[in-house]
Parts: C-alpha cells; sequence; structure tokens
C-alpha cells in the first residue's frame, strides 16, 4: 500500500512539474506573440511592404501551417533547443499575422478580450485537469463540430453572409472552451503514459503548449469578435 501510495504521488509530481513547464512555455509564447503583434500594427514599413506584396500575407500563413505541422511531427527526433526555437519562430510568424488587430480593435477592447480569454482558460484547463469524467467522447464530437466551423468559414468568405458570420463565432468561442478542458485531459493521461519528466517528457509539454496555446488564440479571436462588435 505505501510503495502504491509512492507510486501515485510521484505520478503526480512529474505531471505537476511537466504542467508546469507547459505554462510557461506557452505564456512566454503568448507574450512573444502580442509584443510581436503589436510592434508590427506600428510599422509603417511593414505595412506598405504588405500593401505593395499582398501575397505576403499568404506566405505567412502557409509558413504557419507548415511549421505547426512539422513541429509536431518531428518533436521526438529534435533537440529541445531546436523544438523551443521553432516554438518561438511560430510565435513570432502568428505576431505578425495578428498584428492588424490592433488597427481593427482599441487596446481597451484587446486587453478586456485578453483578461476574459484567460480566465476562460484557466477554469476549463483546471475542470481538464481535475475532472475524473472521461471527455474523450466531449472532445471527438467537439473535432467534428471544429470541422464545420471551418468549412462555414470558407464558405462565408464568398457568400458574406453576417448571421453566418455570428452563428461561427458563436460556435467558435463554445467549441474551443471546450477543447481547452479536453486537450488538458489528454495532455496530462498523454504525461501519465509516458512516465517521466526528462527531455523526452520536456519535449511532451512544449507540444501541449503549442496545443493549448492554439486553443487560447482561437478562443481570444473569436471573444474579440463579440467585444469589438466589428467585423475583422
Amino acid at each position: 500500500m505505501a510503495n502504491y501510495v509512492t507510486s501515485e504521488t510521484r505520478a503526480q509530481s512529474m505531471v505537476s512539474s511537466l504542467f508546469k513547464s507547459l505554462y510557461m512555455q506557452m505564456a512566454a509564447a503568448l507574450a512573444v506573440t502580442g509584443l510581436t503583434a503589436y510592434f508590427a500594427s506600428q510599422s509603417v514599413a511593414f505595412w506598405n511592404m504588405l500593401a505593395t506584396n499582398p501575397s505576403m500575407l499568404w506566405i505567412l500563413v502557409i509558413a504557419q501551417i507548415g511549421l505547426v505541422i512539422w513541429l509536431s511531427a518531428r518533436v521526438m527526433h529534435m533537440s529541445m533547443g531546436m523544438a523551443t526555437t521553432l516554438f518561438i519562430v511560430y510565435s513570432v510568424l502568428m505576431g505578425v499575422t495578428l498584428s492588424s488587430i490592433f488597427l481593427v480593435y482599441d487596446m481597451g477592447t484587446i486587453a478586456t478580450t485578453f483578461f476574459v480569454t484567460a480566465g476562460t482558460f484557466f477554469t476549463m484547463s483546471l475542470v481538464g485537469y481535475t475532472t475524473r469524467m472521461d471527455l474523450s467522447r466531449l472532445g471527438n464530437i467537439l473535432y467534428m463540430m471544429l470541422i464545420g466551423l471551418v468549412i462555414a468559414t470558407v464558405v462565408n468568405i464568398f457568400v458574406a453572409s453576417t448571421t453566418l458570420y455570428w452563428i461561427t463565432t458563436y460556435a467558435g468561442v463554445i467549441i474551443f472552451v471546450g477543447l481547452i478542458a479536453w486537450d488538458t485531459q489528454k495532455l496530462r493521461n498523454l504525461f501519465l503514459e509516458y512516465g517521466s519528466a526528462d527531455e523526452g517528457g520536456q519535449k511532451l509539454a512544449l507540444i501541449g503548449a503549442l496545443t493549448l496555446y492554439l486553443d487560447f488564440i482561437n478562443l481570444f479571436l473569436y471573444l474579440l469578435r463579440i467585444f469589438g462588435g466589428n467585423r475583422d
């Protein structure tokens, strides 16, 4: 019995250590993204470059998608330093892509939305970490809803429906609120299965940070639509 308690305590300590690393990396990535977005929004040279080379925005988006796929697939085969560097690069690219929010929304709205997002994220991540309920079934439903959300968003680029815009906005909030809880639980189970806070565990924590970072960013953007009341 004593050995079981000791083993359980060690597992909890290991998971707690990896989540601490995860949240620190996520917070650092969000800081990098926010600072990059702000300074890029203030750069006249940057906006002149986009005006003369509109394809640059698509290049940035494609680079982001390629980088996140590569990092997710190859993280266990690269050094921790390389993985961290790629995460930072991704955070910078995301910041450049999101720089326009500082031109569309005022600082008060952005700050309010950020704090609401942070509070929601903390609450749902805590739920995912502590609940004994298996959220895997909910996660599968949320992913199907996410696919539908992506399709509806693409369709609305062409039909420009205000109704569909707001449907996807509120659906996005619901989906990513749920995904935060599910992804947290999934990561907790992954850390327990891996069973160590060694370099491999730290790489898993980095991928976890990337996963929850993306959940946070998406929830922030959908809430920003609501709080800003503008079409971005």
